[in-house]
Order: structure tokens, then C-alpha cells, then sequence
């Protein structure tokens, strides 16, 4: 039985919560008690981001957990993400809250398949984003993500042959603002997929002092009708630093939370994707994650994310190649 089946039939997913409780309270209490950090991405519930300790993209995910004296990292994100800090933390208990909580860009990057690829590209230099499994990791030389990515890239020579994946979107981004010819395997995220250009237009008309927002995973003719092009965080710090007051936001909308509570006085418009039924964009693995499920979490410590020593031993490598990088540069 794999962790995840064990997972479901633990029924830890559905354990239900004593009703007479305050649950934020009990879990602010379990966490003191077990020593641990609740670390939140940007994309998660209002109420998460709300009572975690530390809210970030993947770049501070990635750089508090390998800080963090915490003897327990609760990941409350996506199983990529626990695994990324478990890979860092080998030592430290690593808890998500739902294990099925997973990421369609990261699925779409088989580790056979993309061993293959690799191998058929020799002498090619590995960029890999973090969106990706830690068996993808092993494989790669640096790990990236869109906030440090094109300080990676530059810091390459300008002749190096590269391979990036797993996502094309923002690997042809890339390209094109740093001259590159990497080649790229052929991944997507399915949230950022399927933003509607044309919807977008629409909005920009009833909104004609909004500017656009967009994170490089979207595809290109939304990157090129976008005022701004940037991870979450940065679409973040944009948003606060800019004089403007309305913004069209195209990445996942957990983000839009944070932009509100730093800037109380703007506006933030979720941007909407092809189905006509949805007014935004949300990714569903991250809004699988529960204050129900982080308190069981915290209650009986599971799931916990393990990661084969061989596969963290290689994995670990490209990731402090990325944190070394990323700290030169500033980031």
C-alpha cells in the first residue's frame, strides 16, 4: 500500500472535529505544543494564509524551510512543495495537510519520460522549475522558480545549452527576455492554461484604469497584453509599490488576499478563465486544504511527506544551487 492509500484509508482526511472547539485556537495551541511552523503558500484559503506563521511563493517556501529550527514544518500547499521541504529539512517531521493535494504541471513531467528527454539532449545543462516532483528534482541540475528564474538563466553562459521544463509557457517566457534557445519539455499548469484572453479584454473595457497583472506560466498573448509580468510575489510588491488603484489579476486567486490586506484602499480583479460559470481561477489541489484538515494534521502528525535518501541526496543538490544563486542575486 502507497503512503497515499494509506492516507485515504486512514480516514484522517474526514476525521471530524470536535464542534465545542475553537479551531483556530487548538491549532494555534498544538502548534506551540509539538514545536511546529505552519508554512502557507499564496494560493491557499483566506483562513490558512490567516493563521500561518509564514506566507510565501515557492522561492520563501523553499528558503524558510531550510532555515526553520522547528522541529515540525506543517507545508500547507501542494505534495511537491512538502517534498521540496522535506528535502532540505531530512531531519525535521514534514506534514501536509491532504495528500491529494498534488499539481497538474507537476504530473505532467513523468520522471521515465523526462529521463528520456534528457538523455536525448546530451551536454545539455538541466533547469528544472520547482513545480515538479522530487524524482524530476534528482534529474536536474538547478531547480528554479519564476521569482529567481531568469538570474539562473543569465548566470549561465551564453553559449551553455540548456533543457528547461516542465512547463513551456514559462520556458518560452524565458526565452524571450533572456535571448535563449533552451529547449523545453512540454508541461503546463491547467489554472494558469486557462485564463480567457478574450474575457480579459473584456474586463479591461469595463475596467479601462486596471492594469493587467500576469504570472509567466500564462500563456503568451496574455503575457503580451499584460502591464506586468512576475511571480506571485512579485505581482505582490507590484502591486503595493505601483501608484495605481485597480489591478486585473492573472494567477491563481488565493493571491488576491494578500494584495487586499496590503492595500486596503485598492482594487483587485481575479481574472477570469475560459469557463463561463467562474468569475475566477482557483487551482483545486491547493484549495483541497482545510483548517478541519490542518488540525487533524497537527493532531496526529499526518500524513508526513518521506522522500528516498538516494532521491533527496541528488534533489538537494540543484536546490541549494538555486538558493546559492538566488542569494547573490539578492532575492
Amino acid at each position: 500500500m502507497n503512503i497515499k492509500d494509506s492516507w485515504l484509508k486512514s480516514g484522517y482526511v474526514d476525521e471530524q472535529v470536535p464542534t465545542n472547539i475553537d479551531i483556530k485556537k487548538e491549532i494555534i495551541r498544538l502548534k506551540e505544543e509539538k514545536d511546529a511552523i505552519i508554512m502557507a503558500h499564496f494560493y491557499q484559503k483566506n483562513e490558512i494564509q490567516d493563521i500561518a506563521d509564514f506566507v510565501g511563493d515557492s522561492l520563501a517556501l523553499a528558503q524558510k524551510a531550510a532555515k526553520t529550527d522547528a522541529k515540525i514544518i506543517i507545508l500547507a500547499g501542494v505534495h511537491f512543495m512538502g517534498e521540496t521541504a522535506k528535502i532540505l529539512s531530512p531531519d525535521k517531521k514534514v506534514l501536509v495537510p491532504d495528500l491529494n493535494a498534488g499539481c497538474s504541471l507537476a504530473d505532467s513531467c513523468p520522471p521515465e519520460e523526462f529521463q528520456q528527454f534528457v538523455n536525448s539532449h546530451p551536454d545539455h545543462t538541466v533547469l528544472t522549475y520547482v513545480n515538479t516532483t522530487a524524482d524530476i528534482k534528482a534529474l536536474s541540475d538547478i531547480v528554479v522558480t519564476s521569482t529567481n528564474a531568469k538570474n539562473v538563466v543569465d548566470s549561465l553562459p551564453k553559449d551553455e545549452k540548456i533543457i528547461f521544463g516542465p512547463d513551456r509557457n514559462l520556458g518560452n517566457y524565458l526565452n524571450s527576455i533572456t535571448g535563449r534557445e533552451m529547449v523545453l519539455w512540454d508541461g503546463a499548469c491547467h489554472v494558469h492554461e486557462k485564463f480567457s484572453v478574450e474575457k480579459i479584454v473584456e474586463l479591461k473595457k469595463e475596467h479601462p484604469d486596471a492594469l493587467i497583472l500576469a504570472h509567466p506560466e500564462c500563456k503568451k498573448p496574455l503575457l503580451l497584453l499584460a502591464d506586468y509580468v512576475g511571480s506571485t510575489a512579485a505581482l505582490l510588491n507590484y502591486s503595493t509599490s505601483n501608484e495605481n488603484k485597480k489591478f486585473i489579476v492573472a494567477t491563481e486567486s488565493g493571491i488576491i488576499h494578500q494584495m487586499q490586506k496590503a492595500n486596503p484602499d485598492k482594487e483587485f480583479i481575479p481574472a477570469p478563465p475560459n469557463d463561463s460559470t467562474c468569475a475566477c481561477n482557483d487551482c483545486e489541489y491547493m484549495k483541497l486544504n482545510t483548517l478541519q484538515k490542518l488540525y487533524n494534521c497537527l493532531k496526529f502528525e499526518w500524513p508526513n511527506i518521506e522522500v528516498k535518501e538516494d532521491i533527496r541526496v541528488k534533489a538537494v543538490k540543484p536546490i541549494n544551487r538555486m538558493l546559492d544563486i538566488s542569494k547573490k542575486a539578492g532575492l
